[in-house]
């Protein structure tokens, strides 16, 4: 390999990482940005929900779709009409007038993210195809979340008390620009050599799940549990998921391939994603809440507060990184477990919100926990599939983690909005957060258990029967694919 060619591949996995940097330094600066956005927009706890999960949940919708037409039509042209969008939908948030016009903008903002983690995960596995080469490269790109986290509180809540809350959305507009200019000049073209076709029914029934149990989980508290509109959501959402399961089987190229999941590290990786970033996506949602609501500090020093979690995830990403390619998904997956675990177990049975030293103390173990996580999700979610459904893969993994972030945010609140519905912040929001808190728990304790369950030799068995599946049409899929 040339130095050329070194050099190549740098500004690629360089580019690819200022994809990554924009759309998570959003989520994490807007968090911050809440309770500034509630108090000039004037809306409730479910409408900060939907700046959120309306962000996340077209995201989750659309990243499978994304990874199929870029393994289809060419993955730079993909990725670069993403940017675009991306770019101009953070343009939009920060003129928006009010909430409706900003949470539409925010879905803007989605579409073009769909078009960027997973197609990112896709150009770099295409250019590293070395394993360890390949895990550090994921090492590195897990690191810009912890950037993003550490990055995005600060900077955030300085922007948010010099400037306002609409300037939280400008950080994207460099990055975004420098990042199309770089891709048009440094990122070769490629495309899978069987790409999937369209799948729409499919698409509408993944939207269908996605977007009626989320509606359900956010509303549920101020409509009921069990009023009709929510049961109707709920309804949906249970026919939408069946369907789905009974549909894509029977497609040759299915939006969503159920073969994948005869793998049980592919299985483990996306449960563990969805686990990990729903106690991600509650764990800053309540901690935003608590320290600017509740203990009444300003957007900056919350963003101080947090930043021991921020440093202990960008420290861990790229150590797990490197315990992947040397070791393998194991370890990094139990120590998150062990930690994600000790820290929800910490808030929710020992109060750590009451001492600054615990408080901090739960920072750092969530921090661990959530630094160690996300390079073996990325890693077991590509390794050992054929490198033609590259794509495909790395978007269910990425389309995991969404849906974990936008259940974490709409379960968590759900439950918060039923504890302080009576009462203000400061009165009823610890009480409230008991029970959200041993949801974190239990989230870091899924990871633990199925962690330790699909990534022994079992498991890698299960993986390599999977790949040669995958790799052989069959009859039954020809015949499938003719009715189809």
């Amino acid at each position: 390999m040339s130095e050329l060619s070194h050099r190549r591949k740098s500004l690629v996995l360089a580019i690819c990482c200022m994809s990554l940097l924009i759309v998570s330094l959003d989520n994490t600066v807007l968090n911050v940005a809440l309770p500034s956005l509630q108090r000039e927009l004037h809306t409730s706890l479910s409408g900060l929900q939907w700046t959120i999960d309306a962000y996340t949940l077209v995201l989750a919708s659309l990243l499978m779709l994304a990874g199929s037409t870029a393994d289809r039509i060419g993955r730079r042209r993909v990725f670069t009409i993403g940017l675009v969008l991306f770019t101009l939908g953070s343009l939009l948030c920060s003129l928006a007038p009010n909430l409706e016009s900003l949470i539409i903008f925010r879905m803007v903002q989605a579409v073009g993210g769909s078009m960027l983690n997973p197609v990112a995960m896709s150009i770099i596995t295409n250019t590293f195809t070395a394993p360890r080469e390949r895990a550090r490269a994921i090492g590195a790109w897990g690191a810009v979340v912890g950037i993003s986290m550490a990055a995005g509180p600060l900077v955030g809540g300085l922007l948010v008390d010099t400037v306002g809350w609409r300037s939280i959305f400008w950080l994207n507009l460099p990055i975004g620009l420098a990042a199309l200019l770089l891709t048009w000049r440094y990122v070769p073209e490629s495309r899978a050599p069987k790409p999937r076709r369209p799948d729409p029914v499919g698409q509408l029934l993944v939207i269908g799940v996605l977007g009626s149990l989320t509606y359900a989980i956010i509303e549920a508290p101020a409509a009921g549990w069990t009023s009709p509109l929510i049961m109707s959501f709920a309804g949906v959402a249970a026919l939408s998921l069946t369907g789905l399961l009974l549909y894509e089987p029977r497609r040759a190229e299915p939006l969503i391939d159920l073969r994948f999941f005869r793998s049980a590290p592919f299985s483990g990786a996306t449960v563990i994603a969805v686990a990990g970033f729903a106690g991600l996506g509650g764990f800053l949602f309540l901690n935003t809440l608590f320290l600017q609501e509740v203990r009444g500090l300003s957007a900056l020093r919350a963003g101080l507060y947090i930043l021991p979690m921020a440093a202990m995830t960008f420290v861990c990403a790229p150590l797990s990184g490197r315990l992947v390619g040397s070791r393998g998904p194991r370890l990094p997956l139990l120590v998150a477990g062990v930690a994600m675990t000790a820290s929800g177990v910490l808030f929710a049975a020992f109060g750590a919100e009451s001492s600054t030293p615990l408080l901090f103390t739960g920072y750092v173990l969530f921090g661990i926990g959530f630094g160690m996580v996300n390079a073996p999700i990325t890693n077991t979610a590509v390794s050992g599939m054929p490198r033609s459904q590259a794509g495909v893969a790395a978007a269910v993994a990425s389309t995991s983690r969404q849906i974990g972030q936008t259940l974490g945010v709409a379960v968590i609140g759900a439950v918060l909005a039923g504890g302080v519905a009576s009462a203000s912040y400061r009165t009823g929001f610890t009480d409230a957060s008991r029970p959200a808190w041993w949801i974190i728990a239990g989230c870091g304790l899924c990871v633990l258990l199925v962690g330790a369950l699909t990534s022994g030799h079992w498991a890698r068995g299960t993986a390599r029967r999977t790949a040669e599946r995958l790799e052989e049409p069959t009859v039954a899929q020809a015949t499938a694919g003719s009715r189809s």
